[in-house]
């Protein structure tokens, strides 16, 4: 789950990490509200999505005046911002943050983040803050620093040390920065975040550390212990077939190719996306009806993927372990049917209760395409996809 800056912010800075002043606003007034609460001379009017890049696409701002702070609120509410983040068709505006201006002697990048290679939280910080640490990583990859933190340690000083003469940090910044990093791992663990990015973190002209910008994304298996964060979740933000499937217990990635795809397990069904393409097409989503569905949670499934206007066919793969084929076959039966069904449809069933799923299929009267194997299967709607074109 992702949240606004706003809200990373807040919730940083109840764990010590230092972050301007600033309040949210949906409308100009209340922004205009907010900068005269704060006091000037300098204000940044910062338009709130869930993508980076904000600055670039025209969505902040800074101005040093009332006027310039309601003329820039008024301009940036409800407008469509495009980054490289949000692809061509953009994010709507809703809401905005005023922040205090800032003394900005130095950026850096900063993040702490589950590093799947080592198992480990890992520290990961660069000079070359305000940048995609993309960008960074592909054209000067020397000057990414990593420091892994040993779990039955925790963050101890000597690896923020480490990372702050790192990036070049001296004397009073020394301090500030290690401070700075302790406070940030102690939210990330008690918060059971993924990713928690500051960029820029920026080395004020005093020498302390300020996070200038900040994102946090959680892991939505730990959400029940955190009913504060989970309550920070912003609908508008988020993929409304991806917010459905999550109320029926689906693992669903909405994609960009044109065959949507049902399978019951991970590997599977990213087993299933790497063969469409072999065959020569895309897959339109990631779906994984996991091992225990039910009819309901597959004809669920179903209505997502035909929610999706770019899906030309439709390919069901299970493997019958734990999840049985008959019930598979049911729900792929009864969504076919309700949504009335336009598109190709390839069925691939093994195991438990195969024949029995097939034969429910084979007597629904629908044009279900069966295979035999995986292989089959993809090649079979990959030619029926081609061949309505």
């Amino acid at each position: 789950m992702n949240i606004h800056e706003y809200q990373a912010k807040s919730l940083l800075a109840k764990y010590g990490v230092a972050v301007p002043r600033g309040g949210v606003a949906f409308t100009a007034d209340e922004a205009v509200t907010v900068a005269k609460q704060l006091g000037g001379p300098v204000w940044v009017v910062k338009a709130q999505i869930h993508a980076g890049g904000r600055g670039k696409g025209g969505g902040v701002k800074v101005v040093k005046s009332m006027d310039d702070v309601a003329a820039q609120s008024k301009a940036i509410l409800g407008m469509t911002l495009v980054t490289h983040q949000t692809g061509p068709e953009g994010k709507l505006v809703k809401r905005l943050y005023i922040e205090e201006g800032c003394d900005i002697k130095r950026e850096l990048y900063l993040s702490f983040l589950v590093d799947r290679a080592t198992s480990r939280i890992t520290v990961m910080a660069s000079t070359e803050g305000g940048m995609e640490i993309e960008e960074v990583a592909a054209k000067h990859p020397e000057k990414i620093l990593k420091v892994a933190i040993d779990p039955a340690t925790g963050m101890q000083p000597h690896h923020a040390r480490q990372i702050a003469f790192g990036l070049g940090l001296e004397g009073k910044q020394v301090g500030s920065a290690v401070k700075f990093m302790q406070a940030m791992y102690e939210a990330f663990v008690a918060l059971d975040a993924s990713i928690v990015e500051i960029n820029p973190l920026v080395v004020t002209g005093a020498g302390e550390m300020i996070a200038l910008d900040a994102k946090m994304n959680f892991d939505d298996n730990a959400l029940y212990r955190h009913k504060d964060v989970e309550d920070m979740r912003d609908p508008d933000e988020e993929d409304a077939s991806e917010l459905e499937a999550a109320k029926w217990s689906l693992n669903y990635v909405k994609l960009d190719g044109e065959i949507g795809c049902m399978v019951n397990g991970a590997g599977l069904a990213m087993a299933t996306m790497d063969i469409i393409k072999l065959y020569g097409s895309e897959p339109a989503n990631f779906l994984d009806v996991g091992g225990g569905a039910t009819k309901e949670r597959v004809t669920a499934a179903f209505k997502i993927i035909l929610g999706d206007k770019n899906v030309k066919g439709i390919l069901v793969n299970i493997f019958g372990g734990i999840m049985r084929c008959d019930i598979i076959a049911e729900g792929v039966v009864a969504a076919a049917r309700e949504v009335k069904l336009a598109v190709p449809l390839v069925v691939r069933l093994e195991g438990t209760n195969v024949d029995l799923g097939k034969k429910i299929m084979a007597e629904s009267g629908l044009p279900i395409i069966s295979a035999d194997n995986l292989a089959d299967a993809a090649e079979k709607v990959v030619k029926a996809v081609k061949g309505a074109k």
